[in-house]
């Protein structure tokens, strides 16, 4: 066998088989994040502006308020569409929103969505 092509055929094998961001079907692979946002987040319709932007991007999840006056929650979705989102809650928000910070956790590949819309949790 020619040397040069048994090289390329040991590198070939050795490629990672996982980095393909596709499913074989042809579906996105879905991942999750979570976030808390910091500044004037609340009393400002935050987190109704963020449950439109979310749908509008077809992501799954929910937002809350928290006690010490931030908004959290979870978001799940493609990647591409994760990045928007991460984009939208650290620069833009709701109209009258002030973002001070915007904390993320890595996008984390799942199996499958564990949420059927994006919601407002109370």
């Amino acid at each position: 066998m020619n040397t040069k092509i048994k090289q390329s055929k040991e590198i070939i094998s050795k490629l990672p088989t996982e980095s393909v961001s596709h499913k074989m079907d042809g579906e996105k692979r879905i991942f999750s994040s979570m976030f808390e946002i910091y500044g004037r987040v609340q009393g400002v319709y935050f987190r109704k502006h963020t449950q439109i932007k979310a749908k509008q991007l077809g992501l799954n999840g929910w937002c809350m308020n928290t006690q010490e006056g931030t908004v959290k929650g979870i978001m799940e979705g493609p990647q591409d569409m994760l990045s928007e989102m991460r984009l939208w809650l650290q620069h833009k928000g709701s109209p009258r929103s002030i973002i001070e910070k915007a904390v993320f956790t890595p996008f984390e590949p799942i199996p499958s969505h564990n949420y059927h819309t994006f919601s407002i949790k109370r």
